[in-house]
């Protein structure tokens, strides 16, 4: 049997094998943690849109569902989000902060993409940086031999994953995507990138997994101890910390097709990007699509 013949088999990359459902269940699945169960499929639409259809026909907080290949993962105002079979980690998980208000709830993305950039540096020894809101970013070196000028950055940011947070019932379902083994023919997009293009020092996804979802455990356990208030539970400066978006010129595109130009200077405690205008102006942005058009790191994403 030649291998074009070959049936399709979970194991046929070897190079991205299957994740083990029974290992991730006995890492997470303890007592006392805010994980209450674990799920994995080998294909799924949307993984968001499934645990939302299963939280509103009664779910525990905790619950986790992650696909080993998402033909219809959403993103940010509609946006897709494909990749082959077992190259990336596509999860989501279902939370209740019943006893947090609701309009503190706006730092659930925030909180997640700290949580996961944590989580990768810890077990992927890749640095992470967040693009506001919910888009993380890694550094992917320059191909060699390519001219670069003098000054340039040594690689180029490039956006490897991304988080949707969607109510579910009297909870949030929070999506995340990131972009693992992809390889270079494989990208979507030019300015798209994933941990091995970045150099990462394992891409073993249930180690990645396991570290994600333990860092969001602590990230969300400190928020709720803190009644939301990010400020309070250091989640405000850890965001301001690791985001790239500050510091930069940037273009906002706002509901209604308005656009505002400006440097981005804060992240205030509503979790809303404060932009400095020409005319000194300083305004917040709760929602909108942002391109960094330049400052740090330079270039356009």
């Amino acid at each position: 049997m030649t291998p074009s013949d070959a049936p399709h088999s979970r194991w046929s990359d070897l190079d991205r094998p299957p994740l083990n459902v029974a290992a991730l269940r006995r890492g997470l699945l303890r007592p006392g943690s805010l994980w209450t169960s674990l799920d994995v499929v080998e294909a799924t639409g949307s993984t968001n849109s499934d645990l939302a259809a299963r939280a509103a026909a009664g779910l525990a907080e905790g619950a986790v569902l992650v696909a080993e290949e998402q033909t219809a993962g959403r993103g940010r105002l509609d946006r897709t989000w494909t990749a082959p079979a077992r190259s990336g980690l596509f999860f989501s998980v279902f939370l209740t902060p019943g006893d947090v208000p609701v309009e503190r709830w706006g730092w659930l993305p925030l909180l997640t993409g700290v949580a996961v950039a944590t989580g990768l540096s810890r077990t992927a020894g890749v640095d992470t940086a967040l693009k506001w809101p919910n888009d993380l970013l890694v550094t992917v070196p320059t191909e060699p031999g390519r001219a670069r000028g003098e000054g340039a950055p040594a690689g180029e940011e490039r956006k490897a994953g991304g988080i949707l947070l969607e109510r579910a019932g009297d909870g949030v379902v929070i999506g995340t995507g990131i972009n693992v083994t992809l390889r270079a023919a494989e990208l979507p997009s030019p300015t798209a990138g994933s941990l091995s293009l970045a150099g990462a020092v394992s891409t073993d996804r249930e180690t990645l997994l396991r570290g994600m979802l333990r860092s969001l455990e602590e990230w969300y356990g400190r928020w709720r101890e803190a009644d939301g208030d990010a400020a309070a539970a250091g989640l405000q400066e850890a965001y301001a910390a690791g985001c790239a978006t500050l510091g930069r010129t940037v273009r906002a595109q706002l509901p209604g097709d308005r656009t505002l130009v400006g440097e981005a200077v804060a992240i205030d405690g509503g979790g809303r990007l404060v932009l400095s205008t020409d005319e000194g102006l300083q305004e917040p942005v709760s929602a909108g699509d942002i391109v960094h058009l330049r400052g740090v790191g330079g270039g356009l994403t």
